[in-house]
């Protein structure tokens, strides 16, 4: 291509008056590319962002990997297994665990509750973070860490005492310090009916994790609920934390085929793993239909530009007469149309990528207006909707829009040059 072709493409991107419906055709096909582009890449931060929120919230909190008991009886943690486990590359830590349900009585309330005996470097683990935590009360919310080591610290001192989800403590109207009355079930060998154990606790702490673990989550002194299930050396579960929650379903099998007890393996994607499915099939789906939204305004392109060759046809004539060939006619009318897919496309990624920037402002903004909450954390593992840009999919979003919009000028650049100057000039 030479300074003649960019010249002339750049004349003929200039309508003339008669030409008004081709000139309103490009601005449709430019409009629908940018906005295709937009609200692809917008979509596409929303679900990295609830990637991230799952990896870095639920799978924070969500046991990665476990083996538990099938009766109860518990399991006996043999030395030479875990040790393995401690050694494999893989695995970051090794919890030894006790949980069981349980019934909390408050008053006249029940509640059902999924209790877990837990020591401090468990708590510290699991929730001693800035983003998710636990809180003393509602006046004092504060993640600071001296707060986390407060409270770590209650919990340890004090044998009976529960940390509760916030849910469950707003629920049924528990105040932080208040004694209240945990059963557990009895289980018999006959399945006969035994009357619950009975214990009285104090709620020295509110834990907030998000979603409905915040209606289930109690957590105890480990050797306190180890004494209601009259363990001494058991426990109920070997809970494995990977570096990555994706290798937990292989590396929970190979571990657990070597343990000499009779147990259960399970890994998160088996507890959750429909949320990483779902934002998958969200994201496919997306890509998907977009990208065919984009197609069908490049669509648009090729309209216009048959519509601009049948009406250029003279003036192709003429430019083939005074010696352009077929390549530079044809050159001609693929920069027209990559001017159309260029444009669209970057405008389109840049308010995509503005938008997807301050999408929590915005969502902030209209829920402050609306006077309600878009997402509840107590329903799901975040509270807002999050985005998180990445600058892959923005390059491949602007280049698929660049290249179907090239694709698309192929046939009408292609009737150009077949345009016969002796049938246009007489």
């Amino acid at each position: 291509m030479n300074a003649f072709v960019f010249d002339v493409a750049k004349r003929f991107r200039q309508p003339s008056q008669q030409d008004g419906y081709i000139r309103f055709v490009s601005k449709a096909s430019t409009t629908g590319i940018g906005l295709g582009c937009a609200v692809l890449i917008l979509l596409l931060s929303v679900m990295n962002g609830f990637e991230y929120e799952l990896r870095n919230s639920l799978l924070k909190v969500v046991p990665h990997a476990e083996i538990f008991a099938i009766n109860s009886d518990g399991l006996y943690p043999e030395p030479e297994f875990i040790e393995n486990l401690e050694k494999d590359t893989l695995v970051d830590k090794v919890f030894l665990l006790n949980k069981a349900p349980g019934l909390l009585q408050a008053g006249k309330n029940m509640k059902a509750v999924s209790l877990v005996g837990v020591d401090k470097e468990y708590l510290l683990n699991k929730f001693g973070n800035r983003q998710q935590g636990i809180d003393q009360d509602s006046a004092t919310s504060s993640h600071s860490d001296a707060l986390h080591n407060q409270l770590y610290s209650q919990l340890s001192a004090s044998k009976n005492g529960i940390l509760l989800g916030r849910t469950i403590i707003k629920e049924q109207n528990i105040k932080i310090g208040q004694q209240i009355q945990l059963l557990l079930p009895s289980n018999t060998e006959d399945l006969s009916f035994q009357a619950p154990k009975s214990a009285w606790v104090t709620v020295v702490g509110e834990l907030k994790v998000g979603g409905e673990l915040d209606n289930l989550l109690g957590l105890l002194n480990k050797a306190f609920l180890a004494d209601l299930l009259g363990f001494t050396d058991e426990v109920t579960h070997i809970e494995i934390k990977m570096h990555d929650p994706f290798d937990a379903f292989t590396v929970v099998r190979k571990h657990g085929n070597q343990f000499s007890q009779l147990a259960y393996m399970s890994d998160w994607t088996r507890t959750n793993g429909h949320l990483y499915q779902d934002i998958q099939l969200i994201r496919t789906v997306v890509y998907i239909v977009l990208t065919l939204v984009i197609a069908v305004a490049c669509f648009n392109i090729v309209s216009a530009l048959v519509m601009s060759v049948k009406e250029k046809s003279k003036e192709i004539a003429i430019l083939k007469t005074i010696g352009a060939s077929n390549r530079h006619i044809a050159s001609i009318f693929l920069l027209k149309g990559l001017y159309h897919g260029l444009k669209g496309a970057l405008v389109g990624t840049v308010i995509g990528v503005l938008l997807a920037f301050f999408l929590q402002d915005i969502i902030a903004i209209i829920e402050w207006v609306a006077g309600t909450q878009i997402i509840s954390s107590d329903i799901y593992f975040t509270g807002t909707i999050p985005s998180k840009l990445s600058w892959v999919d923005v390059i491949t979003t602007s280049g698929l829009a660049i290249v179907i919009s090239v694709l698309a000028t192929i046939y009408p650049a292609k009737q150009a040059a077949n345009v016969k100057p002796a049938e246009n000039l007489h």
